[in-house]
């Protein structure tokens, strides 16, 4: 089991919709840590480690989204593994 860490943009109609509890409630489901917020722009990021293949299933129902997100995009950028985090957070 290969651990990584992942730094995600999301962009679309993605605040005001859930999305960050939304990310918050997979991530522990997952076992994955890290954090999400708002960005300025109206986009969310997503900071996150753990196993490659959860990290990857992650990805998929952040592509998804709540009920009320539209996804437009994802940009992805693969990080070496720090293990920081020990839970994750909604900032």
């Amino acid at each position: 089991m290969l651990k990584k860490g992942l730094r995600l943009i999301i962009y679309g109609r993605v605040q005001g919709v859930g999305y960050r509890y939304f990310s918050s409630k997979w991530a522990n489901r997952l076992g994955i840590y890290g954090w999400v917020r708002n960005l300025p722009d109206g986009s969310v990021e997503v900071v996150a480690e753990g196993e490659e293949a959860l990290l990857r299933e992650f990805v998929d129902k952040l592509r998804e989204g709540p009920r009320f997100a539209r996804v437009r995009e994802i940009k992805e950028e693969w990080l070496p593994y720090q293990g920081i985090y020990s839970y994750f957070t909604i900032e």
